[in-house]
């Protein structure tokens, strides 16, 4: 027997999305009245709709009392709990209705592992991943991949079992806190370990019968709970739609290549998909793929897109079209308009907050909805009652900026104690693409590579004037020797190496910041990695201070941090110089340089131009981060986004932009030298990148070809790529992008250097190799650039 009119529903849900389907569904002729369980203080003055909490929203039983008792012709359970639990197949077998998938087919979300296998099974785009249910396993996947992962709890866990974690110790305690510490109960007794996906994020609700979808705009929301999309996962502070990166051309492809086969896919395993599926997808430089699917509507999706729909366009007789599986003869219209809305939440959220406060929300004008959530009406006033407490949605025709400042509008008309909204929703679509954006290049930073490759040249011939015996005063590679045997020492005496360098633009972060506690290990990782990629193995090191006031603490703190460096590198802080000069330096500014002198055996000599041949073998060694290098540049466009050194760091939510800036450079010292026998170059990668420095090491008929998709750009590199609209080949020329050091060996070493290598601690890629150079030829060809966009 079909549904008969009129319909009289029973909503399941307190949430925004409840109020914003009882909203839609109160419009439609066909609907008699609407009883929510337990409903909010937004959906009791809703027309057509009654709250009640005499029953528990998971009580089916008592819930299919309430229903018999009032004449209840349809169910709506809005969210995923009663879904899974099998509400639909419960209140179908007692002969009413309901709108949604039966439990075999919400797995789907009640399960990622089932999910995942599904997509495995169907084909369907999604993260290369592995399903754990023993702790001890999942360790050791974890210790063997080389990509960025995501961790899931397999199982429910209200929206918060997913963690991004942004290193091997992070992904462990991530690990430890989901499967042993039970962080989200017996959700977490499997896990699901998961490439991470670049890109930007799409969200697509779509209406199924089983047979036909009919999907929704693409909306994209903003889980972090602070703007710039920093801190911690919430269920979404606001959303947007349509995106601008959603063109046509892609939504079909969606349509086409993952829901349509997603609803094909569920009926031939027999649990055809009626009601509405959420896909939430990651849009990445190989074509849209799978993150995760819900089997109901989203929160906050469903309260920007429901508004796009036309004035005639029947929610109610949508439900139903799916539920009695004639989806195809039901007209869906969106309006061509833009909508935002801004989530407001307690103060406190998603951590601990107060609940109990009153508030007061006025009447919105036409064009603008406040969709209530954690509120509740108690003796006839307004409380706040949840995390996510009210939201404002609003619409208009002409743009989407003028849907998001009407939406703000919203935000004024809601009033209560210690209320917190995000300020930026929509950030991304107003971002200058890299169209419209200033491509900022370290020239523009105030730093010029060709102009110090002048200036070398300029007083070329000067330092060659100053030769001696033993010393040809040649300059131009990494450091400079000295030959004891050939000054007139001892025949045996080893070769003396020297470098000198500083620390650069970086120490204005140290002392914005006041932390000093890193760039002396920088300043030693500069000098004691160029006597390295000479053979030499650095021995002592001097340290410069200058200042206009000598603050003692910020100094000890310094030469300390320049010890630490010492003791990695293993070699002796001999002495140094502390210059205190009034008026040289700004306030409490210091400036910072540093020599190291390591010896060598002509043996160990590097490089070995009369042993490298074509074919040989690039390696290269993973960086720490930035290093100490492009700071001007970095700085340039943290101020153009408007970003301080407080600020949680766009590419690592768990560190300040400052704290994660200073990670020091990586000291490849001992790892290195336990390698000289078999290393035929050696280049260290600081001012002027891959580009630059690997040339260095080679003789003239040799060129490196090097393939830049063989490592994975890190995250601080893609956003500083992407906030500067930086060129790719800017980047290789002006940063390390994950390499710090370059090595060249023959064929046949390079296992045993990579083993030895990373027996060391290093990770090591394999990166290209070298080719014949033709005259006047680039001495560095970099390969696949278009793999960092």
């Amino acid at each position: 027997m079909g549904i008969e009119y009129p319909l009289r529903i029973l909503l399941i849900g307190n949430g925004g999305r409840e109020h914003a389907i009882a909203w839609k569904l109160s419009q439609s002729p066909l609907v008699e009245s609407i009883i929510a369980v337990p409903g909010n203080g937004g959906t009791a003055t809703c027309p057509k709709v009654t709250n009640d909490t005499s029953v528990s929203a998971d009580d089916f039983p008592a819930l299919l009392e309430l229903a018999r008792k009032n004449n209840v012709n349809y169910v709506v359970p809005g969210p995923e709990a009663p879904l899974v639990a099998g509400a639909v197949d419960f209140f179908e077998s007692a002969g009413i209705k309901s709108f949604g998938p039966s439990k075999k087919a919400a797995q789907m979300e009640g399960s990622k592992t089932f999910s995942k296998d599904f997509m495995k099974k169907h084909n369907i785009p999604t993260a290369a991943y592995e399903n754990f249910s023993d702790y001890d396993k999942a360790r050791e996947y974890l210790d063997q991949v080389k990509h960025d992962v995501v961790i899931k709890a397999s199982g429910l866990a209200a929206g918060k079992g997913v963690i991004i974690p942004t290193s091997k110790e992070e992904a462990h305690k991530a690990l430890k806190d989901i499967m042993q510490n039970k962080e989200f109960g017996s959700a977490g007794d499997e896990v699901v370990i998961e490439e991470f996906l670049t890109g930007d994020e799409l969200s697509v609700l779509t209406f199924s019968d089983g047979y036909t979808i009919k999907s929704l705009p693409p909306a994209q929301d903003h889980k972090r709970i602070g703007e710039g999309d920093t801190g911690l996962n919430t269920g979404g502070m606001g959303c947007y739609a349509p995106t601008n990166i959603a063109t046509p051309d892609l939504v079909a492809q969606i349509d086409r290549d993952i829901i349509q086969p997603t609803i094909d896919g569920m009926r031939k395993d027999e649990m055809p998909f009626v009601g509405v599926l959420f896909t939430g997808l990651m849009i990445t430089s190989t074509g849209p793929k799978v993150l995760e699917y819900n089997v109901r509507f989203g929160d906050p999706e469903t309260q920007t897109v429901l508004p796009l729909l036309s004035q005639d366009t029947d929610l109610a007789k949508i439900m139903v079209a799916c539920s009695e599986r004639y989806l195809d003869s039901v007209l869906i219209k969106v309006e061509p308009n833009f909508s935002a809305t801004v989530v407001v939440a307690a103060g406190g959220y998603p951590e601990s907050y107060s609940k109990g406060d009153e508030m007061t929300v006025q009447t919105p004008p036409e064009g603008i909805n406040i969709f209530h959530a954690g509120t509740k009406l108690a003796n006839g006033k307004l409380q706040t009652a949840g995390g996510r407490v009210i939201a404002a949605s609003a619409t208009a025709p002409e743009s989407l900026r003028a849907a998001v400042d009407k939406a703000y509008e919203g935000v004024k008309l809601i009033q209560f104690n210690k209320m917190y909204y995000r300020r930026d929703i929509a950030h991304r679509a107003f971002k200058p693409t890299a169209d419209t954006k200033e491509a900022l290049t370290y020239a523009e930073a105030g730093v010029s590579i060709d102009a110090g490759n002048q200036l070398v040249e300029r007083i070329r011939n000067a330092v060659r004037s100053t030769r001696r015996a033993g010393a040809d005063a040649e300059i131009g590679g990494f450091g400079g020797e000295v030959d004891l045997s050939k000054a007139g020492f001892s025949s045996d005496a080893p070769i003396m190496v020297g470098a000198i360098d500083g620390v650069g633009t970086k120490l204005m972060i140290a002392q914005a910041t006041q932390n000093h506690t890193t760039v002396g290990i920088d300043l030693v990782a500069m000098n004691v990695n160029d006597l390295v990629v000479q053979g030499a193995e650095p021995v002592m090191f001097l340290d410069y201070f200058g200042c206009s006031k000598l603050n003692p603490e910020v100094a000890a703190v310094f030469v300390e941090s320049v010890a630490a460096g010492c003791r990695d590198a293993g070699c002796a802080l001999v002495g140094g110089e502390t210059a205190e000069m009034p008026g040289m330096y700004r306030e409490d500014d210091y400036d910072a340089a540093g020599a190291a002198i390591g010896v060598m055996r002509a043996s160990n000599r590097l490089p070995r131009h009369d042993a490298m041949a074509e074919g040989d073998v690039l390696l290269g060694l993973a960086s720490s981060g930035v290093h100490s290098n492009g700071f001007s540049l970095v700085r340039r466009i943290l101020a153009r986004e408007k970003l301080d050194y407080a600020h949680p760091a766009p590419w690592d939510s768990q560190k300040s932009v400052g704290e994660a800036l200073l990670t020091p450079t990586r000291i490849y010292v001992k790892s290195v030298l336990a390698t000289l026998p078999r290393l035929k170059g050696l280049a260290h990668i600081t001012g002027g990148g891959l580009l630059e420095n690997v040339p260095r090491m080679l003789p003239q008929t040799l060129a490196a070809e090097i393939d830049v998709a063989t490592w994975t750009l890190p995250p601080v590199f893609r956003w500083l790529k992407n906030a500067g609209n930086v060129a790719a080949n800017e980047m290789a020329r002006t940063f390390n992008t994950g390499v710090g050091m370059v090595a060249v060996v023959s064929p046949a070493d390079v296992d045993a250097v990579k083993k030895q290598l990373e027996n060391a601690g290093e990770t090591v890629y394999t990166i290209g190799k070298l080719t014949a150079r033709t005259e006047g030829g680039a001495g560095c060809i970099l390969k696949n650039l278009e793999s960092w966009s």
